[in-house]
């Protein structure tokens, strides 16, 4: 394939990449604001929900997002009572993270309403085709890890902050 094909198949890819994402962040709004929490907090929410209980460290690695930030979306949550913070009495120092029982009626609640928009936008896509969705969606967000990943091993510290 020439250059030039190449370059208008990655322009392309770009282009369904902000539809998509124009789409999903509208949706996103929708799902949160049903919800009454931020997007950050509909994720860390999630997130917690699916482990049942973690640490705030894994839970960065996770989202992918510093400590401190996390930190302070966690705070957020455990001041409106969404979260709770599990306390190991053998070692104080070792936090856990937990939903509390209104946070597992959040969680329940975003995840309901997402499981419902998305089923309706899977009935228009045909059957047999939802499995190669799914698949390639997972290839793509692997992808975008990786490249990510070997950018900021490869550029300098003052050309990485620049690309944030």
């Amino acid at each position: 394939m020439g250059d030039f094909m190449k370059t208008q198949r990655i322009r392309t890819f770009r282009k369904n990449l902000r539809r998509i994402e124009r789409e999903i962040v509208s949706q996103l709004k929708d799902e949160t604001t049903c919800c009454g929490v931020s997007l950050a907090q509909c994720h860390a929410l999630l997130e917690i929900g699916q482990q049942k209980q973690t640490t705030i460290s894994d839970l960065a690695d996770t989202l992918r997002l510093d400590k401190s930030t996390l930190s302070r979306t966690i705070d957020g949550l455990v001041r409106i009572g969404l979260v709770d913070r599990v306390i190991n009495p053998d070692d104080r120092r070792f936090i856990r993270i937990a939903l509390s029982d209104q946070g597992i009626s959040v969680y329940d609640s975003i995840n309901q309403t997402c499981d419902a928009f998305y089923a309706n936008v899977f009935q228009y896509i045909p059957d047999e085709k939802h499995d190669q969705v799914i698949e390639g969606l997972g290839l793509l967000v692997d992808a975008f890890i990786r490249a990510k990943n070997e950018a900021s091993e490869t550029c300098s510290p003052a050309e990485c902050s620049l690309s944030k």
